[in-house]
């Protein structure tokens, strides 16, 4: 077997740029969420009004997912990740405002813009990472999301010190927006132009239809394909699980096991380091048993992690079942993107559609918990999570494709909506 060609320091940088957002954009949501029960504490809001605010998140990230897509393919990714940065920025500035004031409404607001930002840049990510690997043969999407999980750990750590010390959550926040602005710039200026952009010179539709087979047309026919259903249905349990976490899990410890806001930031950091140790790691797993075997085995060990934190009632216990929870969904949606995109033909298409399937789950589905944990309690909410990803667990044989690798294009593919002279 040939080995995959070596990158070129165009295409490295490219890959880099990516790594670096993704990383970024993980520091900023664990940082958000390591702060939330002392964010719930100060607007002095149950745990069903904070769902609310959570859901500030939710309409925002569906607005940016919902028109990543096709802006990406009108203006290219660079464009659509400029934009998201810029509000992922703002949105990090309103919610420390709302935070400092104590206004339940301006953390609306400001999970609102950020979680706008959030949906148009990662949908783009995506596309723009299946483009690499398409590119250069060797799996990229599982470190990508890798790096936002690694984001994560360092976020919970930093969120825990200064939860520790009691440190404003307004000030920690507006500190994170500026680092998050310097990485976007730097990203922004390392992407090349045009990434998933369809026209008549991108090679991805019939001769004089402007590209249009690859637009909002093809992205709703996509999910004619049986397996397209089944691999959405997949991503999005695996989504459920890790954004229930996000949400969740801190309060979930506090609320529900009685620890303390320290011992729950703990908690979710641990969650952070399990996932971000199954995404570096995963790929030998994935080369040995491939993707179906890897994703159905994944599922059952998240669900084993997510029935010891519902039932036990040793706190102790729940936090080590915490790392099973956080390894078994940590390849479940890089593994799903990665075999969306695997065919060429409307790749775009397809890592579009699948993705927003995925980012509704993680982000739309998790906030309507709190409204459940009102009447049955935050634990006992947490059973729709298990049944979601023993569902999952018993249709994961979609991911079984003729081609050898995760979702991995043979080296030298052409890359809709990249040039070969943007490689080179």
């Amino acid at each position: 077997m040939k080995n995959p060609p070596v990158m070129d320091a165009t295409t490295r940088r490219w890959r880099a740029a990516l790594f670096l957002f993704m990383l970024a954009t993980g520091v900023s949501m664990a940082s958000w969420v390591a702060r939330t029960p002392a964010v719930r504490d100060a607007l002095d809001v149950t745990t069903g009004s904070m769902g609310l605010v959570l859901f500030g998140l939710s309409v925002g990230s569906m607005a940016g997912v919902l028109v990543s897509g096709g802006l990406v393919r009108r203006h290219g990714g660079r464009l659509v990740i400029a934009v998201g940065a810029g509000l992922l920025v703002a949105g990090l500035l309103v919610i420390a405002g709302g935070a400092a004031l104590e206004v339940s409404a301006g953390v609306f607001c400001g999970l609102a813009l950020f979680g706008a930002g959030m949906g148009l840049a990662e949908v783009a990510f995506n596309i723009e990472g299946a483009a690499v690997e398409r590119a250069v043969g060797r799996p990229v999407l599982p470190v990508l999301h890798g790096c936002f999980s690694l984001g994560t750990v360092v976020g919970a750590l930093v969120g825990m010190g200064l939860t520790a010390v009691r440190f404003p959550v307004g000030r920690h926040l507006a500190v994170i927006a500026v680092a998050v602005a310097a990485a976007g710039v730097w990203t922004v200026r390392a992407l090349p132009a045009g990434t998933g952009k369809e026209g008549p010179e991108a090679g991805d539709g019939e001769a004089g239809d402007g590209g249009r087979t690859g637009g909002v047309r093809a992205q709703v026919e996509v999910w004619r394909d049986r397996r397209l259903v089944l691999i959405g249905l997949i991503v999005l349990a695996m989504a459920f699980a890790e954004g229930s976490a996000n949400d969740w899990l801190p309060l979930l410890m506090v609320d529900g096991h009685g620890t303390s806001a320290t011992a729950g930031s703990l908690t979710f950091m641990l969650f952070a380091v399990a996932m971000t140790t199954g995404r570096f790691t995963g790929g030998p797993l994935l080369v040995r048993y491939g993707p179906a075997a890897v994703v159905r085995a994944s599922a059952l060990v998240a669900a084993v992690g997510v029935a010891l934190v519902i039932f036990s009632d040793s706190a102790l216990l729940a936090g080590a079942a915490v790392v099973l929870w956080g390894l078994g969904a940590s390849l479940g949606f890089p593994v799903t993107i990665s075999a969306a995109g695997e065919g060429v033909r409307n790749a775009s298409a397809r890592v579009a559609a699948v993705s927003t399937a995925g980012y509704a789950a993680f982000l739309v589905g998790p906030p309507s918990l709190g409204f459940l944990a009102d009447h049955v309690g935050l634990r006992n909410a947490m059973v729709v999570v298990l049944v979601l990803l023993a569902g999952a667990a018993l249709i994961t044989r979609a991911l079984r494709t003729p081609s050898s690798g995760a979702g991995v294009e043979p080296p030298g593919a052409q890359v809709p909506g990249v040039s070969q002279s943007d490689l080179v």
